[in-house]
Parts: C-alpha cells; sequence; structure tokens
C-alpha cells in the first residue's frame, strides 16, 4: 500500500498522525480505541491551557506551608483540598478519619565542630523526625565515623560507648536511578540511632540524604524499635557541606568534639483526616481506580515536590475529567493522603476501611517523585498484566512519556495490595529530587509550571486508558 501525504494544515496533519497510529499500529482491545488519541491530546490540550494544578500548589505552598502530621497547617490543608474538590462538581467529597503521631521540632537547632577548646565552626543541622530532643544544654562528645552497620558494630562498645555516631555513606552517584541511590542509604537514617545506642552512643549525625553538596539538612523518618524511653538517643541530619568538613576535620584529628541542641518533642496521637473526593462510574461503578498523593510534608520547606505537586496532579485529574465532560465507566477516585512522611497512617487506614466495606478497587495510581518532567509510569502487577498495559505506552511517546517498568508504586497505595489491583507510580524525572526532598528548599520556586501541567495530564491519560480496557 502507497501512502501519498499531502501538504495540509498542521493541526490536520497531526490527526491525520494520530489516524495513522490507529490504522497501522495500534491494535489494544477497545471498541472505541480510534477515539483514544484524540481524547488523550484533549486530556493534554486542557491540562496545558486550563489547568488548575500551578495555582492550587501556589496556594497550597505559599498561604498554608509545611503540613507537617498533627500540625494546624495539616489540619489547614485538609479543609482547603476539600473546598477545592466540592468546586470542581464531582459526585462526591468527605474526611476519613485517621489518628497520626504528632511530633514537634520546637526550637531551631544548633551544632559545632569544636577542634580545641574555645575554637568553634557551626554547621547546619537539623532533628530527624521522631527524634527525642538532647538536654537542654545539648550534646558535646567525641565522634565516631562510619559508613555502615557492620563498621559500627566492628569498632565495638568499648569505642562507641559516650560518643556521637556520624554515619556518613553518601547516595551513590553512579546510579542513574536515584531513588534506588536514596533506598542504599537511607537505612542509616531510619535505623541508625538503634544501631548506636545498642552500643552505648549518646547521640546521632546522619548525612543528608542527597546528592547535592550543600548547606541543606534533610531531615526524614527515624525510629526507636526496641529501645525503650531512657535508651533512645537524639539523632539529627548534617548538610552535605557540613558533613564533608566534620569528615575532614576528623580525619586531620580524630580528637575534635562536636556539640548539638535540638528541642523536638513526641506528643500523643491526634485526630485528623484524608480527603477523598469521586466520580461515580457509568457502567461498572463498583470498580475503583485511585489517583492520588499525600497532603502532609516535613516541616522544613513548604513540601511544594513532596508532596504537593502529586496533591494538585490527582486533583487535577477530576477536574480534567469534569471539564472535558468525561463520563467514566468506572469509579474514579482522588485519595490526598494523610500521614505518609511519619507513620502511613492514612494509607494503612484507606486499606483497612476499603476491606471493611468490601471494597473493590481495580486500579490505582500514585505522584511522589516529585513535580518534574514526566518520564513514564512504574507498575506493581504480573508480568501478563504488565504486558496488556504497556501498549498503551506508544500512545505516550509524542508527549515524552515512553518508560513503562515493572517496579514499585507508591507508599500510600502499597497497603491496597492484594494480588488482584494493579498499582502504578508516574515516574518523572528523578536527577533533581533529592536535592529538596525534606529540606527547606523544598519551595514553590521549585516547581516548573509546564511540567508540573504535563504530570497531572499523563496521570489523567492512563487512568482514562484504564477505565476504558479490561485489562
Amino acid at each position: 500500500m502507497t501512502l501519498i501525504f499531502l501538504p495540509l494544515k498542521t493541526n490536520f496533519m497531526k490527526y491525520f498522525k494520530y489516524l495513522f497510529v490507529i490504522v497501522f499500529s495500534v491494535s489494544l482491545h477497545s471498541q472505541n480505541i480510534s477515539d483514544h488519541p484524540f481524547f488523550i491530546d484533549k486530556i493534554y490540550d486542557e491540562a496545558l491551557s486550563n489547568g488548575k494544578s500551578y495555582d492550587w500548589l501556589n496556594y497550597l505552598s505559599n498561604q498554608i506551608g509545611g503540613r507537617l502530621s498533627g500540625s494546624i497547617n495539616y489540619d489547614r490543608s485538609v479543609k482547603w483540598a476539600k473546598e477545592e474538590l466540592d468546586l470542581i462538581n464531582i459526585d462526591s467529597v468527605w474526611l476519613q478519619p485517621v489518628m497520626v503521631p504528632k511530633w514537634v521540632r520546637g526550637a531551631p537547632e544548633y551544632a559545632h565542630i569544636e577542634t580545641r577548646p574555645g575554637n568553634t565552626i557551626s554547621v547546619p543541622i537539623a532533628a530527624l523526625g521522631g527524634s527525642i530532643a538532647t538536654p537542654s544544654i545539648g550534646i558535646s562528645a567525641n565522634v565516631v565515623e562510619v559508613m555502615s552497620f557492620d563498621e559500627l558494630k566492628e569498632l565495638g562498645q568499648d569505642i562507641v560507648s559516650g560518643k556521637i555516631v556520624f554515619y556518613n555513606r553518601p547516595m551513590d552517584v553512579r546510579l542513574i536511578n536515584t531513588f534506588q541511590a536514596y533506598g542504599g542509604s537511607v537505612n542509616q537514617r531510619t535505623q541508625g540511632a538503634v544501631e548506636a545506642a545498642k552500643l552505648g552512643a549518646v547521640g546521632v549525625i546522619v548525612r543528608s540524604m542527597t546528592t547535592s553538596l550543600d548547606d541543606y539538612p534533610h531531615t526524614g523518618s527515624m525510629y526507636y524499635e526496641g529501645l525503650s524511653l531512657n535508651e533512645r538517643i537524639p539523632a539529627a541530619a548534617i548538610s552535605t557541606n557540613g558533613a564533608d568538613l566534620l569528615s575532614s576535620m576528623l580525619s586531620l584529628n580524630p580528637n575534635i568534639k562536636f556539640f548539638f541542641r535540638q528541642n523536638s518533642k513526641n506528643f500523643p496521637d491526634v485526630l485528623t483526616h484524608t480527603v477523598i473526593g469521586e466520580i461515580k462510574g457509568s457502567e461498572k461503578p463498583e470498580e475503583i481506580i485511585v489517583v492520588g498523593g499525600h497532603l502532609d510534608t516535613w516541616d522544613l520547606g513548604d513540601g511544594s515536590h513532596d508532596d504537593g505537586a502529586g496533591v494538585v496532579q490527582s486533583m487535577e485529574v477530576l477536574r480534567i475529567f469534569k471539564s472535558l465532560n468525561y463520563i467514566p465507566k468506572r469509579t474514579i477516585r482522588v485519595v490526598l493522603f494523610a500521614n505518609e512522611e511519619n507513620g502511613l497512617r492514612g494509607g494503612i487506614k484507606y486499606a483497612e476501611e476499603a476491606k471493611a466495606k468490601n471494597e473493590k478497587h481495580f486500579f490505582a495510581l500514585e505522584s511522589d517523585a516529585g513535580g518534574f518532567t514526566p518520564r513514564g509510569f512504574s507498575f506493581d502487577t504480573s508480568e501478563e498484566e504488565f504486558k496488556s498495559i504497556k501498549k498503551f505506552e506508544k500512545l505516550f511517546k509524542d508527549y515524552g512519556m515512553n518508560n513503562f517498568f515493572l517496579g514499585g508504586s507508591g507508599a500510600d497505595i502499597g497497603p491496597l495490595k492484594d494480588g488482584i489491583i494493579i498499582l502504578a507510580g508516574l515516574r518523572p524525572d528523578p536527577q533533581r529530587y533529592f536535592d529538596v526532598h525534606h529540606a527547606a528548599s523544598d519551595t514553590f520556586d521549585k516547581i516548573n509550571r509546564r511540567e508540573l501541567e504535563l504530570g497531572a495530564a499523563s496521570m489523567a491519560s492512563l487512568i482514562y486508558l484504564i477505565d476504558n480496557y479490561k485489562l
């Protein structure tokens, strides 16, 4: 067959291109497959021309700010999210109660390196989430630097007791997937205090989880499993520049001292809410498709990338469908989870409630990797189901979304996993995410409007396709 291409107007050429793809490339099992590329184009046009995600995030970040679980700001964000979802005029919006931990940072932390009595150099630190405070006068002690728990254990109690343990294992910069690099170093933050306390350490300093060299300490959760209240020791993150300085000074003089003071405190659990809204399905309302992100953040920045971006992108999916008058076959539900950062209580509670109500969740998509340029989706499902989904990949090629792969989804939707539901995660370009992750630098000025909107459009397009196929 010979195809003849004539000089045509740009818009017509675009649709002709889609027709060509439909006829000659796409062989997916849908009665209306010929409509899909056209509607996907409409989704992107709507997100880029009339999108609300950027303006929503501007308000969430700059008018409300950081939204640590149990805080007044978090409760303000719940009220805001419900009001905005109500304005979209979807079928229903409600709040799901959940008990969450309450941890307060308190007065700003302070730390310095003491090379000799009276000679000090200040370095930036931030208490790790969940950490206890130091004594009011702070802690001053000699330092042992280690790269791993094995190295710490080799030193033994005789060397570690009475000292501050300094975990200085960096993220592996050789790994292109920065999330993989993060996973390879984060245990020193989450479990470091426990391992150091077992050997008699008086405190813990952890190199920040970032490939960037800067003066921003990156906080994050740490835990005290297995330790009694009187065995717990304070733990803080040190900036990467501060960590490099401390390491260099220790190499010159192993007897230097480190001083730090922090005022963090744990309180009893408090009541808060996950925000939920949905558009009822027209043909299979009992089958639920979830799209979501977590509404809570850490307290150092305003959480624009982690996870304000995922919140507004998820809300935007439903707004796009309403704007385009799309009537889904299945129920499309947005879930703005509480307490992902320091407990995952919102995700666990949502899954518990779904099971108790015998709800049938068909598909769940989470955005919790920043608002950067979308590159693809990861899927947590069977090989067979993934082969079916991967057929969609060609429809995203023109939008720069050409990386569909098996490999996880998101923390909040993870508790829904039951061997039946398909889980997925939006995968933006990962190279800048850990520059701001859990740091005071995670602010609205780091958001690019177009990147954010492209992510929302990509999510809406995938959900549209999932809704129109029986996998």
